[in-house]
This record gives C-alpha cells, sequence and structure tokens, in this order.
C-alpha cells in the first residue's frame, strides 16, 4: 500500500518533498499533470474533472491507501467531492494551512496569496471563518507572476523581489501579521519573503499538512518507493524536481492515460 499526491505541475513537489522527509519509509507516488498546467486559470467544471482524472490514475495503478491534493486550486474546488467519490482518505493543503494560520497569527490579520482560482474561491476565506472562534480580518491577493519567476529558477533575484514587494505591499500595509502561501509553488520563495518581510509569519502548507498525515490509519513503514509521473516533458519541472527532491525516478505517461478513465 502507499499515498499519492498530485497537483497540477510542479508545485507539488515542495509537498512531496515534505511528505518524504518526514515519512522515509513510506512508499510515494506524485502525479504532476504538465500537460494541462496551470489549473488556477480552469473554470471551475474542468478542475474537478482533472483533479478526478488524476486521483483514480493513482487509485488503479497503485492501490494507494491516501491522497493528497497538493494544488490548491484543486484543493479549492474539488476536496470535498474526492471525499466523497473516494474510499480512502483525501488531505487537501487549505485547511492545515489556515488551521495553522489561525495558531499563530496574534493580531487576527491574515493574508492569503495564491493564484486566481485560489483566491476566487474564496477557499482560504471561507475555511478561516469556519474555523476561528474570534473575529478576524483576511486580505486576499492573486500572485500570477510567482509560478513562471519559480519556474525560471529566478528565486532570488532583484527582480522576484520588486515583484514581491509589488504584490505584498498593499495587504503588508493592512498590518497584516500571517501570510499563507495559497499555492504549493510559493514556499520556494518562503526565505525571500521572509527576508523582506522578517515580521511576518510564514504559513506553508507542505510543512503543516504532515500533522495531518501523521493522523492517518495506513502503514507508514513500506519500502520508501519514490515516484513521479508527469504528462508532459517540462525543462521547468525537471529543473524544479533537482532542486527540491534530487535525482527522483521520473516518468513521463501519455494524457491519454487520465483522460479515459
Amino acid at each position: 500500500m502507499s499515498i499519492g499526491i498530485f497537483d497540477s505541475g510542479i508545485g507539488g513537489l515542495t509537498v512531496f518533498k515534505s511528505v518524504a522527509e518526514n515519512f522515509p519509509q513510506l512508499d510515494i507516488y506524485y502525479l504532476g499533470d504538465t500537460a494541462r498546467v496551470p489549473y488556477g486559470n480552469k473554470s471551475k467544471d474542468t478542475i474537478i474533472r482533472y483533479s478526478i482524472e488524476c486521483s483514480q490514475f493513482l487509485i488503479n495503478k497503485f492501490d494507494i491507501e491516501a491522497l493528497i491534493i497538493a494544488c490548491n486550486s484543486a484543493s479549492s474546488y474539488a476536496v470535498d467531492i474526492l471525499k466523497d467519490k473516494l474510499n480512502i482518505p483525501v488531505i487537501g493543503v487549505i485547511h492545515p494551512g489556515s488551521k495553522h494560520a489561525l495558531e499563530v497569527s496574534k493580531n487576527g490579520k491574515i493574508g492569503v496569496i495564491g493564484t486566481y482560482a485560489t483566491i476566487n474561491s474564496n477557499s482560504y476565506k471561507k475555511t478561516l471563518i469556519q474555523l476561528s472562534d474570534k473575529e478576524i480580518q483576511i486580505f486576499q491577493k492573486p500572485c500570477p507572476l510567482f509560478v513562471p519567476i519559480i519556474e525560471e529558477g529566478m528565486i532570488d533575484s532583484e527582480i522576484t523581489k520588486m515583484v514581491i514587494k509589488e504584490y505584498l505591499q498593499e495587504i503588508i500595509e493592512q498590518e497584516i501579521d500571517t501570510l499563507i502561501l495559497g499555492c504549493t509553488h510559493y514556499p520556494v520563495l518562503k526565505d525571500v519573503i521572509k527576508q523582506i518581510y522578517p515580521h511576518l509569519n510564514v504559513v506553508d502548507s507542505s510543512e503543516v499538512i504532515i500533522e495531518d498525515i501523521k493522523n492517518l490509519d495506513i502503514n507508514f513503514n513500506e519500502n520508501g518507493i519514490r515516484h513521479i509521473f508527469i504528462t508532459d516533458e517540462s525543462s521547468s519541472f525537471h529543473k524544479l524536481k533537482d532542486i527540491l527532491v534530487g535525482d527522483v525516478k521520473t516518468e513521463k505517461i501519455e494524457l491519454s492515460e487520465l483522460c479515459t478513465l
């Protein structure tokens, strides 16, 4: 038995890396739907369909015991549907990130950054309000340029710092003390964001999701298999894969293996 992780493409490797480091004996299979990336500018119905197809591939191929949705756009729209449809535990990234943000925020002013789909869904806002037992203020901001910057490997460049300031200054001025990275690409920029805004509690779902996984009733002592699947070749994928997880076996599959399910 094993655990499956899927994302629209590259960003979910931050989750893969975190899970692999925390559970060295767990068999982990990752699917990056690089042929159809990004999900963040797709419609709700399309994101749900893609999420079902990715999930079914991992279940049918590897009989996974649990599924992690390492994509904020998919977590925003598909997590409840997948929980109802599948007979295994399903963990999205939004609930763990929201819960942790409420735990660390002192003034109740929380910023959320992500793709247009994640921000427009208000999934973080709804979850934060639902989980909070006190009055909070939530400030959201889409940051569409972060993904291409990361995929170009421009992590610590002056251009990147300028873009971070351009996007975040508006919500920083609202005196937020906590920032949720609402896209699994964004943890790659976490250290740079902290350099610019050292007062911020930066919430990285790839880290806080670990506690939810520990609570799963699955076998964590397996063979330590690590296998990554992609639906299209991408130089940016391999570049970030090498940075985050190193020499993990990667295999391209045909998109028809997902779409015909």
